[in-house]
C-alpha cells in the first residue's frame, strides 16, 4: 500500500513519520505546492490515485483537511487512518477514515471520533466522548468523559475539558 500526503509542512512531516512507524505503508510520497523536494502539486492527486493507494491532507487547517478530505472522497480515492502503535485506542472506540492517533494518545471506550480528526501526542479521550469531523486534539489536552466536541473545534495543548461540557 502507498501512502500520498498532501501537504510537506511540519504537520506533513509528522504524519509521514507516523505512517512510517505504523508499518502500512511501502512507499509514502508528497504532493506540495512550495516544497521542492514533493514529487508533485496538491491538485495532481488524481495521477496518484489507484487501487493501492490512500491519501491523507496534511493541513493544520481543520477546515480546510475536511474539504479536501471531501474532495478525495468524491473522486473515490481512499483515505488514510493512521494510528501510531504507541497509541492507545480501545476497542470499543470508532476511529473514521481519514483521522491520525498520534504517540501516546488515548481513545477510550466508546468514543467515536469522526472524519478528519487529528488526536495529537499524549492527548487524552475519556470514555463515551463524541469528536466531530475535523477536531483537533492538541498535544497533552485532556476530554473528560461524555463530552461531544463541535466540528472543527481545537482543543489546545494543556487545555482540559471537563465531563459533559459540551453535552452528547
Amino acid at each position: 500500500m502507498k501512502l500520498i500526503i498532501l501537504g510537506m509542512g511540519g504537520y506533513g512531516k509528522t504524519v509521514a513519520d507516523v505512517a512510517t512507524q505504523a508499518g502500512k505503508y511501502t512507499q509514502i510520497l508528497f504532493l506540495d505546492d512550495f516544497a521542492e523536494q514533493a514529487v508533485g502539486k496538491c491538485d495532481a492527486y488524481l495521477e496518484y490515485a489507484d487501487k493501492e493507494t490512500e491519501m491523507y491532507p496534511a493541513f493544520g487547517n481543520n477546515e480546510a483537511r475536511l474539504l479536501w478530505e471531501e474532495k478525495l472522497r468524491e473522486q473515490q480515492i481512499p483515505l488514510a487512518k493512521i494510528i501510531h502503535p504507541l497509541a492507545y485506542v480501545s476497542p470499543k472506540a470508532t476511529i473514521a477514515e481519514g483521522c491520525v492517533v498520534m504517540p501516546y494518545a488515548i481513545v477510550n471506550t466508546d468514543c467515536e471520533v469522526q472524519k478528519g480528526c487529528i488526536i495529537n501526542c499524549g492527548a487524552l479521550v475519556d470514555h463515551g466522548c463524541v469528536l466531530e469531523e475535523g477536531v483537533h486534539v492538541a498535544p497533552g489536552a485532556i476530554i473528560k468523559g461524555e463530552n461531544r466536541i463541535p466540528t472543527c473545534m481545537k482543543i489546545d495543548s494543556g487545555e482540559v475539558v471537563q465531563n459533559r461540557t459540551y453535552p452528547l
